[in-house]
């Protein structure tokens, strides 16, 4: 990712999750490519702050925790971001659930790596400033999740999870 446009945005990604296995450049790359085509998925360059990103991949149970203290509801859930502080330098923080991508994509009968990247992507997207809580704006992240997806593939830029 980019701040303006030229420097690469730091990435911290902390894996809390006991048994995920990836290789952090595929995860850096996934959010350079991203950045870079953001206006082919219709998110302006200019919706993110600069500073580092942050990406936390958790178990069910450490997103709950951090959905009850933050959110006031203690149910499993899937993403959670955080907005970040320009003064502080941080452009937000994305936080996932590894054990619910695994479950959804046993139930879709899916592709594990699909749906955790699809859980990135829809973190990202909201740091870009889209909601999915009113039924017009869901359908409009929708459209960029698939928009976003299908760069991915392209680009050959969905890391290699996997659950050991």
């Amino acid at each position: 990712m980019t701040n303006s446009g030229t420097t690469p945005r730091a990435l911290a990604i902390a894996n809390r999750h006991p048994r995920l296995r990836f290789r952090r450049a595929e995860v850096v790359r996934l959010f350079r490519v991203l950045e870079a085509h953001a206006p082919a998925i219709r998110v302006p360059r200019t919706a993110f702050l600069a500073g580092e990103l942050s990406v936390v991949f958790l178990t069910d149970a450490a997103l709950a925790r951090l959905h009850a203290d933050f959110m006031g509801d203690p149910s499993p859930t899937d993403v959670i971001t955080f907005e970040g502080d320009a003064f502080a330098g941080l452009a937000g923080e994305i936080c996932v659930s590894v054990d619910m991508a695994a479950r959804v994509a046993r139930e879709r009968r899916s592709d594990f790596p699909t749906e955790l990247t699809l859980y990135l992507v829809h973190g990202w997207l909201h740091l870009a400033g889209h909601d999915d809580l009113q039924p017009a704006n869901k359908r409009r992240m929708r459209a960029a999740e698939r928009r976003a997806m299908a760069l991915l593939r392209r680009h050959d830029a969905i890391p290699a999870f996997r659950l050991s």
